[in-house]
């Protein structure tokens, strides 16, 4: 009995040889793309979402402790970049996630140093 052997054009879509075509060709894509892994486009937004972690981590920090003037830079620094990365070519979405969350992570401390400076009574120290 004589089997017949489909062409590649004649593919069934259950193949697994079309899968991984398909499965290869989209991380080619991917690898190539002008914000992938092989530019700064990547790489920069996740490093920095180490700027985020460090901001959540300051959560517990007394709020004494927290600095007016670099939080007030973190949150310029965040909204600056998060409108920048909506103007480039690409546009960088993680860009901008991580920035939005940079300035909302650091708007947050700034509020809690200014209710601790000018909303708490500092003579009641006990």
């Amino acid at each position: 009995m004589d089997m017949e052997v489909a062409d590649d054009d004649t593919e069934t879509p259950n193949e697994p040889k079309t899968f991984w075509k398909k499965t290869l060709g989209a991380l080619k894509d991917t690898w190539n793309h002008p914000a992938g892994p092989k530019t700064i486009f990547l790489w920069a937004p996740l490093f920095k979402w180490g700027l985020v972690l460090a901001g959540i981590g300051d959560l517990w920090r007394p709020a004494d402790k927290l600095s007016i003037a670099q939080t007030l830079s973190l949150v310029a620094s965040g909204l600056i970049w998060s409108r920048y990365s909506m103007v480039i070519i690409p546009k960088n979405y993680s860009l901008f996630s991580v920035n939005l969350f940079v300035a909302i992570t650091q708007l947050y401390q700034f509020f809690r140093v200014i209710r601790f400076e000018y909303f708490t009574d500092k003579s009641d120290t006990s």
